[in-house]
């Protein structure tokens, strides 16, 4: 599929869609506000699950739609119940969510896959420097292909979001430490807000090798089972 040509016909519409903005003062205020310990955990925790994600995958997946739980259950208990608890809607949501991941799993996975898949081309959208207001069609574009190949081949779904996430949480732990370092603190505020192509090729290239590992590493492995 050409972006560019997508985004040169969606930019010939009438009524273009408002400009949206990558949220990238979002990646870096992440960045500035680790400590060293905090980043050197990333760091480690960020490395096992982009080499050793399939071993620990079922307890990622239960984290992370933990987290969305969470996430929507302050949210429906704020705009929709009209409670003052956000908290207590929270925590309803994040172990709601959590449970049924476990009987669902391989849909969880699969929708995990499929995510991963539209953040990597959203991210090569970016890269790319193609109009930012279009970003969500890269996405859905990777959201579709990454969910087809998530529900044929399950293990790439378990791979590609294990090594995402655990690309995602190496970067950003490297690129803090390197930014609490006096010496490089300017490039890396350089590199991050003013470069597109630096966060994506960031993350995705140690995705990649990520996959390549893992799925050495599972050939080569006979007790794991999914």
């Amino acid at each position: 599929m050409d972006f560019t040509i997508l985004a040169s016909a969606a930019g010939t519409a009438p009524e273009a869609a408002e400009e949206a903005k990558v949220p990238i003062e979002l990646f870096w205020s992440q960045i500035t506000s680790l400590s060293w310990l905090e980043a050197l955990m990333f760091i480690s925790f960020g490395a096992i699950c982009l080499f050793y994600g399939w071993r620990v995958f079922k307890i990622l997946v239960v984290i992370n739609f933990g987290l969305l739980g969470l996430m929507m259950g302050m949210e429906i208990t704020d705009q929709i119940v009209g409670l003052n608890n956000q908290v207590a809607g929270g925590i309803v949501g994040m172990i709601v969510l959590a449970v049924l991941s476990v009987p669902l799993m391989r849909w969880a996975v699969s929708i995990l896959g499929a995510v991963a898949g539209g953040i990597i081309t959203s991210g090569i959208w970016y890269a790319c420097y193609l109009p930012e207001q279009y970003i969500l069609a890269g996405a859905l574009t990777g959201f579709v292909a990454g969910g087809m190949i998530s529900f044929i081949i399950f293990k790439v779904a378990v791979m590609l979001f294990t090594s995402l996430w655990g690309s995602g949480l190496a970067v950003v732990g490297a690129l803090a430490v390197l930014y609490l370092y006096p010496r490089t603190s300017e490039q890396v505020h350089e590199l991050v807000l003013t470069q597109n192509w630096f966060l994506p090729v960031a993350v995705i290239v140690p995705t990649v090798i990520g996959l390549a590992l893992q799925n050495k590493f599972v050939k080569n492995s006979k007790d794991w089972h999914l």
